[in-house]
């Protein structure tokens, strides 16, 4: 099997439009929390999300493609072509059928359902828009994202509910792994903050109803209530070791394990037991060669929710035994709450910043202990330790389970 190395990487997210923003912000243990704003939520149960702030599409593309491309397209094109940047690549130097594009959203545009079906009872069907199909549709991120970039490789959207992330990246590496290609980009995006996104997540009493927003995205506490709607997208350049090298790339970590499992239990919640979680885990954590006293960080789904949060420790217990208490572990969302299809794209980012700076991020706005989650959560405040290897799980309703390990980059 070819090895595999991260050479770039690229964000939106509601703490910072790229990654080094994005990263200070999260250094910092600065949220995202807020009103809603996008539309009127007067009505809702629910009034808090995290927002993307500040965002035009226009500034990363022609306003021409920017009107051809819902928000969750425009966040994949924007994220992207930071990501092409910060890798340093050329595509006239390249084979452009050796570089391809890993990018999927869970949801895709339900901005674009709304206003259709709008038009569709006020005005009758040959008002729909001709387009409302291609702009809807989840795997146009990945195909705006090749088209603007010149990707002519292998080409998919992966829709795993929550894990859609994880996947994308872990199948991106499995495909350069096994020689389909020599460069993906990879991740996943997200923009579901819409009446409708809000209302049914909220119906399904899944998001949190707290009007605190510094109380509103707990992961691991006690009074956690529900997850906090996010958007944005994060999306990394994967490259076979000898290619990056040829080139003289900046190698950044490489991807060493990916493990990915099905709880085949329940469409939303994950197995009580969290078997199917830890057995994602040893997946990547086996492929890797390594043991589970070698992991000393787990960058946790961890999403707030009272199902999610109980069910992810016990994973964690059954697999690392009397090493879980060893562990440090932290949940991202508690500062930019859940990006659904991003969400493990983006916490990949924060794996790789881990390792890069030996800088474990604090679990913010946790305050009350849970007896059932006795974990080390960070929550204290940030820890600086050197770290080797970074564990990011990701769950999806349906029972998708994916847990993606990178390593220091060593040579």
């Amino acid at each position: 099997m070819r090895r595999v190395v991260v050479t770039g990487m690229g964000a939106i997210t509601p703490i910072g439009l790229n990654v080094e923003d994005f990263w200070n912000s999260v250094k910092a243990g600065k949220h995202g929390f807020g009103e809603v704003t996008h539309f009127d939520t007067t009505e809702y149960k629910v009034h808090l999300a995290a927002e993307v702030k500040g965002f035009q599409g226009k500034d990363y593309m022609d306003p021409k493609s920017a009107r051809r491309m819902e928000l969750f397209c425009q966040y994949a094109v924007a994220a992207a072509k930071e990501a092409m940047a910060d890798a340093g690549i050329d595509m006239e130097k390249e084979d452009p059928f050796r570089v391809g594009c890993s990018i999927g959203s869970g949801i895709g545009s339900l901005q674009v359902t709304e206003r259709e079906h709008k038009k569709l009872l006020e005005k009758g069907p040959n008002r729909i828009n001709p387009l409302m199909v291609p702009l809807m549709i989840s795997n146009m991120a990945a195909g705006n994202v090749s088209i603007q970039l010149g990707l002519r490789g292998k080409n998919i959207n992966v829709v795993t509910a929550c894990a859609t992330g994880t996947n994308s990246i872990g199948e991106a590496y499995r495909s350069i792994q096994c020689g389909e290609v020599d460069v993906m980009a990879a991740g996943g995006t997200e923009a579901a903050i819409t009446p409708l996104g809000l209302g049914g997540f909220a119906a399904l009493t899944a998001l949190s109803t707290s009007n605190d927003p510094n109380r509103c995205s707990i992961p691991f506490d006690k009074e956690r209530d529900g997850f906090v709607m996010g958007e944005g997208a994060g999306i990394v350049i994967l490259e076979e070791l000898e290619h990056a090298k040829a080139r003289g790339a900046n190698i950044l970590a490489e991807v060493v394990g990916y493990g990915t499992t099905a709880d085949a239990y329940h469409i939303t919640s994950p197995i009580e037991d969290g078997s199917g979680a830890a057995r994602a885990m040893k997946n990547a954590i086996e492929e890797a060669g390594i043991s589970c006293e070698d992991l000393t960080y787990i960058n946790a789904h961890g999403t707030s929710t009272h199902h999610n949060d109980l069910f992810e420790t016990r994973a964690i217990k059954n697999l690392f035994q009397d090493h879980a208490k060893d562990l440090r572990i932290n949940s991202t969302k508690s500062m930019i709450g859940h990006l659904l299809g991003a969400a493990g794209a983006v916490e990949f980012i924060v794996c790789v910043k881990t390792i890069q700076e030996g800088f474990i991020h604090q679990t913010v706005g946790y305050q009350v202990p849970d007896e059932e989650c006795d974990l080390n959560y960070v929550t204290e405040g940030p820890i600086e330790e050197d770290v080797e290897y970074a564990l990011s799980n990701s769950l999806g309703f349906g029972g998708h389970n994916a847990s993606i390990l990178v390593k220091k980059y060593r040579g």
